[in-house]
């Protein structure tokens, strides 16, 4: 079968398509035929060698998948090598969906919608009547952000994008306004995937009893000291969020994903789905994110 696979770091440029043995599923293990692999922005750390936890090389990267089991389920599921024309996932990681829900909207669900749940019910543990304020809003995190908020009662969403096209989905998706820094009045949560400069910024426009949740290094920046004397000064804090440890926690992916799931079959939510790549063109899909052209889930289709 075709795999994409790097044997050292570099960014997107070591991704290879190579010729590898099916994978072999072992007790309690399912064989997926692969529709569609999920591309997300910790892919492009792992190319990289900043993600927080490397893998050994070479490596299949990938950690999510839309495909078949063997007696046909159409399923969502949580893996590891999932840039490949099959994979295999544990059961207890599979997710059936509809057949008439897209592939990329599904996938945009379980990392990206995870993320997104967690980083107002988990970390930001958001209030009725707050505002918050999404970095990257146009992208697959942000997107889910903003509409989750509202549902979840925030009282007022504001964005924070990079281009025009991008700020107009943005307030499609139910964003109040766009902004930028320094904010009017200061906001009771902020969520950051973009580190550096931008960060600081936020940081300074906290409400009292804020919270700035940072989930991700975009900018590739070096890591912004925190001086508590200023978090004291703010009355504010500094939550840090990454999702895999996350996962572990008992009933952290069934519950919300189940939640995720019923909020987009009654039209509360709609994942964006971005582009579609062939499976050989992950490098592109890559460069692509980093160069931040594209909108909410991009997938590769072996």
């Amino acid at each position: 079968m075709i795999a994409i696979q790097f044997d050292h770091f570099g960014g997107p440029e070591v991704l290879t398509p190579v010729e590898v043995a099916p994978p072999a599923p072992g007790p309690g293990e399912l064989l997926l035929r692969v529709e569609a692999a999920g591309v997300n922005f910790a892919d492009t750390h792992q190319t990289d060698g900043s993600y927080l936890n490397a893998d050994r090389l070479p490596y299949i990267p990938g950690s999510e998948v839309v495909g078949r089991t063997p007696d046909g389920r159409r399923v969502l599921a949580r893996v590891s090598n999932g840039y490949a024309q099959q994979v295999v996932a544990k059961e207890s990681s599979v997710f059936g969906i509809p057949e008439e829900l897209d592939a990329a909207q599904a996938l945009a669900l379980l990392m990206q919608g995870l993320t997104a749940w967690h980083l107002l019910r988990s970390a930001a543990r958001l209030r009725t009547g707050e505002t918050v304020v999404v970095h990257s809003a146009a992208g697959g995190v942000g997107s889910l952000v903003l509409q989750l908020a509202r549902e979840f009662g925030a009282g007022r969403v504001l964005a924070q994008a990079s281009s025009p096209s991008k700020a107009r989905l943005a307030l499609d998706l139910g964003a109040d306004a766009i902004v930028e820094y320094p904010l009017e009045k200061g906001a009771d949560v902020i969520l950051d995937a973009v580190g550096g400069e931008l960060f600081d910024r936020a940081l300074a426009s906290l409400a009292s009893f804020g919270r700035l949740v940072t989930y991700g290094n975009a900018s590739r920046s070096a890591f912004t000291p925190v001086d508590p004397a200023r978090l004291n000064r703010l009355n504010a804090s500094v939550v840090g969020f990454w999702l895999r440890p996350t996962l572990a926690a008992p009933g952290a992916v069934g519950g919300p994903l189940t939640e995720l799931l019923d909020l987009v079959a009654r039209g509360r939510v709609t994942p964006v789905a971005g582009g579609s790549y062939p499976l050989a063109e992950a490098r592109r899909a890559h460069e692509d994110l980093l160069a931040r052209r594209t909108v909410g889930k991009i997938v590769l289709r072996p």
